[in-house]
C-alpha cells in the first residue's frame, strides 16, 4: 500500500530547500568540461562526458562511487528521478515499482537511480534528507524538485509529466524516447482510469465509488483495495481541522480533536506520532470511545505494508493498551 501523501505545503518545502542547499555544480561543470573535449582520432577511445549513453534501462542502481557518472552526468541527457529508500522501510517497497513501471513505460525519457540510503548515506546526508521514501528529481546536473513519502501512483504520474513538459526542451533524451514512440504500453483499465482521475480532480466520492465497484466484481483485487484506503483517508485529511494539534493537545479528552490530529500527523509523515497519539487515547477511553478510536487506528494500519516496523510496533503497543 502506498503511504499517505505529505501536505502540498511540506512537499514544496523540501522541493525549495534542495534548490537552495544541494550543490551538485562542481560535478556538473566536470561533466561539460568533459563533453567539450575534441572528438578522438579514427579508433581513438571516445570521450566520456555525455555521462552514460542511453542503455535502454530504466532503473540503474547507484552508490556513491557511480553517483557522478549515473545521476549527475546522466541528467544532462536525460531526467533522473533519485529514489532514496532502504531494505527496511516499508512504504518504499510500495513507492518503488510504481517509480520503475513508470520509467520503463518511458522508453528512456528518464530513469529512476536507486539509493540504499543505508550503504550509502553520504548521498542522503547530500540532498539532507529527513525521512523515506524522498525523490529528488534531477536535470541538467541540479536538482529541480523532490517530495518525501509515498504518494498514490496519480499525483507520481503527473508530478512526472509536468516535469518531462517543463524539460522537454532541454534535455534531448526526453525529445528521442517521444520521437521514437517509446515501447507498446498495455491498454490502461477504464475502471481504475475512471477513479484515478476523479481522485486528481478532488472528488474523492467518485473515486471511492468508482473502486468500490470495482471489489464489487473482483473482492481480491488489492490493487483497488489498496487505492481504496488511499481515498477514503485522504478525503478524510483534507477536512481534518488544521488546528486540531492544538486543540488535542490542549483537551486530551477531546476525541475529535484527537482524530483529526492523528489524521494529521500520518499525512505529514508524522506516522510514530500519530499512532502514539491513539494509542494513548485507547489507554485512557473505555467502551463506545475507545472502541472509535481503535477502529479509526486500525484503518491506518492498513495504509502502510503490514511487514512496517512501525505498524508492527503500533499493533504491539494497541494490543496492551487493550488488554
Amino acid at each position: 500500500m502506498t503511504q499517505p501523501r505529505g501536505s502540498a505545503a511540506k512537499s514544496a518545502a523540501l522541493s525549495a530547500a534542495l534548490s537552495g542547499a544541494v550543490d551538485l555544480s562542481a560535478l556538473k561543470a566536470r561533466a561539460e568540461a568533459a563533453r567539450k573535449q575534441p572528438a578522438p582520432p579514427a579508433g581513438g577511445p571516445a570521450p566520456s562526458g555525455d555521462g552514460p549513453p542511453p542503455s535502454g534501462e530504466a532503473v540503474i542502481d547507484v552508490t556513491e562511487a557511480t553517483f557522478q557518472a549515473e545521476v549527475v552526468e546522466r541528467s544532462l541527457h536525460q531526467l533522473v528521478v533519485v529514489d532514496l529508500w532502504a531494505e527496511w522501510c516499508g512504504p518504499c517497497k510500495q513507492l518503488s515499482p510504481v517509480l520503475e513501471r513508470m520509467a520503463a513505460e518511458s522508453g528512456g525519457a528518464w530513469v529512476v537511480a536507486k539509493v540504499d540510503v543505508d550503504a550509502n548515506p553520504r548521498i542522503a546526508q547530500l540532498f539532507g534528507a529527513q525521512s523515506i521514501p524522498t525523490i529528488v528529481a534531477i536535470a541538467g546536473g541540479q536538482p529541480v524538485d523532490a517530495f518525501s513519502g509515498a504518494l498514490p501512483e496519480p499525483e507520481i504520474r503527473k508530478w512526472i509529466n509536468s516535469l518531462l513538459d517543463a524539460l522537454r526542451d532541454k534535455l534531448p533524451g526526453i525529445r528521442d524516447a517521444e520521437g521514437a514512440g517509446g515501447p507498446v504500453e498495455e491498454p490502461e483499465d477504464p475502471r481504475f482510469t475512471e477513479a484515478e482521475e476523479a481522485f486528481e480532480r478532488g472528488d474523492f466520492a467518485a473515486a471511492q465509488a468508482a473502486y468500490e465497484r470495482i471489489l464489487d466484481v473482483e473482492p481480491a483485487n488489492e490493487l483497488a483495495k489498496n487505492a481504496l484506503a488511499q481515498v477514503r483517508f485522504t478525503a478524510r485529511a483534507e477536512k481534518a481541522d488544521p488546528d486540531a494539534r492544538a486543540k488535542a493537545d490542549a483537551d486530551p479528552s477531546d476525541l475529535t480533536a484527537q482524530l483529526d490530529a492523528a489524521d494529521l500527523e500520518i499525512a505529514e509523515n508524522q506516522v510514530e506520532a500519530g499512532f502514539k497519539r491513539l494509542i494513548d487515547v485507547v489507554r485512557r477511553t473505555a467502551g463506545e470511545d475507545r472502541n472509535k478510536v481503535r477502529e479509526h487506528l486500525v484503518a491506518l494500519f492498513d495504509l502502510f505494508d503490514p511487514a512496517d516496523e512501525r505498524v508492527m510496533k503500533a499493533r504491539r503497543d494497541l494490543a496492551s493498551a487493550l488488554f
